[in-house]
Order: C-alpha cells, then sequence, then structure tokens
C-alpha cells in the first residue's frame, strides 16, 4: 500500500484544507416529477448540498438570480441559507418538513415528490465541518457555490463518481445508503478545494494570508497548536519577521489584528467541542490555555456572544437529524 502523504509544513493552505472533515446530519435521495418546487428552510450553522444526477433543476438563495443545474452539478449553500429548488421558476413550492419521506436509517431517507411528469433526481444533504478550520472557511465562501464543470485532472473520476452514487441510489442495495453518503462527502470537499483554487475571492482575505509564506507560517502554527501560549513576539518569530511588520501585514492580509484572532480561533475550536458534548468546560478551558473556567468563559461569550454552557445544551437539543414528514 502506498504511504499516505501529509501536506508539507511549508504549505499551509493545503494543510488547512487537509484537516477539513465532514459530519453528516441528514441525506436524500429524490426523485422528483414534474411540476415540483421545494422550500427549503434556513439550518443555523449547517451547510446543505444538492447534487444532481438525472434531469434539470433551479436553485435560487435569497434574492439572488436563479441557477440552473444539470446533471453532473453540484450545488453547495454554505451557510445555511433558506432557498427554492424546482423544476421550472414559477412551480409552487412545498416546505420540506411538509413532503413525506421513508426513512432507510436514522440518517438516510428517500423522497418521492411531484406532478408525474419529467423526473430529476437528485442526492442531497444537510451536513456540517467538525474542525475550527471549516467553520472560517465558511465565513469565507460566498452564498451559493455551484460546480457546473470539473477541471480536467477531476472531471473523469468525478463524472464516474456521480454516475456511481446514482447507480447505488437507484438500486439501493444494502450498504447502499452509507456508500452514498461517503462519496457525497468527497463531492462536497472536492468542490470546496475547486472553488479555493479558481475564485477570484479566493486571492484575498484570509485565504491570501493563508498562501502569504511568511503570515501563513504564523496562521499554521496557531491551528496547530491552538493552546500554546502564543504571543505577538512568539508568533512573529515563527514566521521570521519582526514584531511591527509582522503585526502589520497580519492585519492588512487578515483583515483582525494577531491577539483578536487568536482568540477567536480558540473559541472556534471550543464551540465545535462543545457541540460535541464530551468535554467538560473547565477540561476545555485547560486544554486552551487559560488559567481559570472563569476566564475562559468570559472570553468565550465575549466572542461568541454566549456562554459555553449555552452552546452545550443547545447541541444536546439539537442534535438529531432535521427530518422531514415520515409516510
Amino acid at each position: 500500500m502506498p504511504k499516505r502523504q501529509f501536506p508539507s509544513l511549508n504549505d499551509p493552505l493545503g494543510e488547512t484544507l487537509y484537516q477539513l472533515r465532514l459530519n453528516g446530519s441528514l441525506y436524500c435521495y429524490s426523485e422528483l416529477t414534474a411540476p415540483w418546487g421545494i422550500d427549503m428552510p434556513a439550518l443555523e450553522d449547517k451547510m446543505m448540498f444538492h447534487i444532481v444526477t438525472e434531469g434539470t433543476c433551479w436553485l435560487r438563495v435569497g434574492d439572488e438570480d436563479p441557477v440552473q443545474l444539470q446533471s453532473g452539478h453540484l450545488a453547495l449553500v454554505p451557510k445555511g441559507q433558506g432557498h427554492s429548488i424546482c423544476d421550472q421558476m414559477g412551480s409552487p413550492l412545498t416546505g420540506l418538513f411538509d413532503i413525506p419521506v421513508t426513512h432507510l436509517s436514522e440518517r438516510y431517507e428517500i423522497m418521492k415528490h411531484g406532478g408525474g411528469g419529467e423526473t430529476t433526481r437528485l442526492t442531497c444533504g444537510v451536513v456540517s465541518f467538525d474542525h475550527a478550520a471549516g467553520r472560517q472557511l465558511i465565513q469565507q465562501l460566498p452564498h451559493v457555490l455551484t460546480v457546473d464543470s470539473w477541471d480536467d485532472s477531476s472531471s473523469h473520476w468525478l463524472q464516474n463518481l456521480l454516475r456511481f452514487i446514482a447507480l447505488e441510489a437507484k438500486d439501493l442495495k444494502p450498504g447502499g445508503e452509507t456508500v452514498i453518503t461517503h462519496l457525497a462527502d468527497i463531492l462536497v470537499i472536492q468542490a470546496i478545494r475547486s472553488w479555493v483554487d479558481h475564485a477570484p475571492e479566493a486571492r484575498s482575505g484570509w485565504f491570501a494570508a493563508l498562501r502569504d509564506r511568511k503570515i501563513g507560517t504564523a496562521l499554521a502554527a496557531i491551528h496547530r497548536q491552538p493552546e500554546a501560549p502564543w504571543t505577538v513576539d512568539s508568533l512573529a518569530r515563527e514566521a521570521g519577521m519582526s514584531r511591527s511588520g509582522f503585526s502589520a501585514r497580519f492585519t492588512d492580509l487578515v483583515g483582525d489584528t494577531v491577539k483578536h484572532y487568536l482568540t477567536r480561533w480558540r473559541m472556534q475550536v471550543a464551540t465545535v467541542k462543545l457541540r460535541h458534548g464530551n468535554t467538560s468546560i473547565t477540561t476545555l478551558a485547560e486544554e486552551l490555555g487559560y488559567h481559570s473556567e472563569a476566564a475562559f468563559s468570559r472570553a468565550f461569550k465575549r466572542v461568541t456572544g454566549h456562554s459555553p454552557g449555552h452552546i452545550q445544551r443547545q447541541s444536546l437539543i439539537s442534535d438529531s437529524p432535521p427530518h422531514t414528514k415520515s409516510d
């Protein structure tokens, strides 16, 4: 077996993308016959995606221009905004939770909906990132991200993967839902990587900072060891810069001061762990370098607007996936 290749430590952007891990809440295979329309609700802190494996449809997020999707296209709504998806603009919309589904497992369901006309088949999902890098990345993404053509190096295997998803969903063999969810995760992360590689917006802000040889080195150090007692001086040494030059360049590229970014990153790490519900607040405070639970809680509330206990309780309430109506 070939040795697994990890990103080079001098490639902070590659290292950050490598850390992306999806946590799936719900996956749905849909057979939709014209006319049809679905009103997708807003889902806070979740990403929603639609992979078209047969037919065409239209997707619209808020007041933005609608986007037509065809077989082989993927649309990602990374910030959990409400949106609509339909066979034709103007088709009546039905609320997602008002459409009956058949549950194959706790996380996978089948939806058949529409008026009996031309068929569109979709694989859709509700997912989130379980790493602070993912939460930071989502803030940089557009409201809707679509991939209608893959680069030459990826197109062949991605098209084969889409065909495989379609076959698995059609045949519904034992274990098919597990296969589909893992393959869908690969497509979502690959779509984000494609956007990072090609979108002009990914040449500024946080992505530009990660690409910067010196500032990217400091950011990677924070991401790897958020609990370390970092200071502006110690991070400037990591970057091989003077304190003043490093501080000014960091703020210019990242759009935030070193201290604010470090605190915000630690709170993103904390939020992810609190939502998993298996770490006590006291332990988390120690892991992130705070001398007391009180100091950590004050910093957490200042950054997030909520107490750590509130986030922990909310995670217990929202832990179950957002199912639609059962048959």
